[in-house]
């Protein structure tokens, strides 16, 4: 691989920043590098970056040494102005996601879906592409009392890409092909909406491969498997996953606060019992805390 500095040594959040565009035989990509900048960044930093998808590399990278931090993004040398204008903005307001991610500072979620929405729901919707809320942040959104700290979107594939264009002045991550770990190769973008002091982290992304989608699937790419329902934010509609969706998430977390909180909005609108049988099928919990769940949700089977 042949690799070439963008941009850096650059500062942010207690780390040192690099930007490189690589290459290798005919593949070529633009990595952001950080490591520990010490008191130079007004370090150490207070936590990992790997909560924002980071990860180390197999072997230590040419700019940042052994301990450095990779997100790596498919594109072209053209696309460069765009990479540089994400990894910049990455870097100005890493230290209030560091901050709300180690410190539990508040998230501005509120500030952020208020601009999102602004931005994304009437070129949408004129565009004919389908998008909703997910997560945390669809409960939150129907009324629990949970503490969301990222915004989650669900779209299409012509959908993320006309996100991106109507966030480009927020992305931290350029819109391009990328490996979310735990989710695979995705084409996805992430973007800090807000100001440098105040806002939410909001990422959206699609399966990089087409495929048939899981009954109820939440992230395929495909609106139409999904449960959703209807709230108004900023007097515009937008769709909501459905509860069950993140009271199953929560109880895979073990976040007992969360899963009362939830599990008090899903009995208020009614149990989809269909979505959450399903949900229950795929999940990772054993079969007795799944056997709890959907009796704490529907009550014991009867016959």
């Amino acid at each position: 691989m042949t690799s070439e500095l963008l941009s850096g040594p650059d500062l942010g959040g207690g780390f040192l920043h690099q930007l490189s565009i690589d290459r290798e035989g005919e593949a070529t990509s633009i990595t952001y590098h950080a490591q520990d900048g010490g008191t130079d960044a007004n370090g150490p930093p207070k936590g990992p970056l790997e909560v924002f998808g980071f990860v180390h590399p197999p072997s230590p990278c040419m700019f940042g040494g052994p301990r450095c931090w990779h997100r790596r993004f498919l594109m072209g040398f053209s696309d460069i102005g765009r990479a540089r204008q994400a990894y910049n903005r990455n870097r100005f307001v890493l230290q209030t996601m560091i901050d709300q991610a180690y410190d539990h500072a508040p998230v501005g979620v509120s500030v952020a879906l208020h601009e999102l929405v602004r931005r994304v729901a009437g070129p949408l919707a004129q565009d004919h592409l389908d998008w909703y809320v997910g997560g945390s942040t669809a409960a939150w959104l129907l009324g629990a009392r949970v503490e969301p700290r990222d915004i989650d979107l669900g779209t299409s594939r012509a959908g993320v890409d006309r996100i991106a264009a109507r966030l480009a002045e927020y992305l931290i991550e350029p819109i391009a092909p990328t490996d979310w770990p735990g989710v695979g190769i995705v084409r996805g973008a992430r973007a800090f909406v807000g100001t440098f002091q105040e806002g939410a982290r909001v990422e959206w992304s699609v399966p990089i491969e087409p495929r048939t989608p899981s009954a109820f699937e939440e992230w395929s790419g495909k609106v139409g498997p999904v449960r959703l329902l209807s709230v108004s934010v900023e007097e515009h509609p937008v769709r909501v996953t459905r509860p069950e969706y993140a009271l199953v998430r929560a109880h895979e977390k073990r976040r007992s606060s969360d899963v009362a909180a939830v599990l008090e909005v899903v009995q208020r609108l009614g149990p989809d019992g269909e979505l959450l049988d399903a949900l229950l099928a795929r999940s990772a919990l054993p079969p007795s805390r799944r056997q709890e769940l959907r009796q704490q949700v529907l009550g014991p089977r009867l016959g």
